[in-house]
């Protein structure tokens, strides 16, 4: 009398998004698909363990809760080369007032 195992569809959409977000992560814009992907993911764990194992997809999960966390490094890293390129551009602009060679 127990009931069929059933794939979670949440699992799945973990992974796309997780997928979405490694793929736009070095664009800054896989933040967001990966927090979705994070926060989805929790409540398919959260699922999975009220059904008492008879819920699956627990691989998709992972996988897309792996690659979810590699898109916001991906994003941090971004952020981090965009910052350097930026100060150093500003490094080595010229600052002050610049006078005319005959000037005192």
């Amino acid at each position: 009398m127990d009931p069929d195992p059933a794939a979670s569809t949440k699992a799945r959409a973990v992974f796309a998004l997780g997928l979405v977000a490694l793929l736009t992560g070095a664009l800054v814009g896989g933040v967001i698909p990966a927090t979705i992907a994070l926060l989805l993911a929790r409540q398919v764990r959260r699922q999975a363990w009220s059904a008492g194992g008879y819920l699956t997809g627990s691989a998709w999960v992972r996988r897309g809760q792996r690659l979810a966390w590699a898109g916001i490094v991906l994003a941090l890293t971004a952020l981090v080369v965009a910052t350097i390129a930026g100060l150093l551009h500003l490094a080595g602009t010229p600052g002050g007032q610049d006078f005319d060679p005959g000037t005192d």
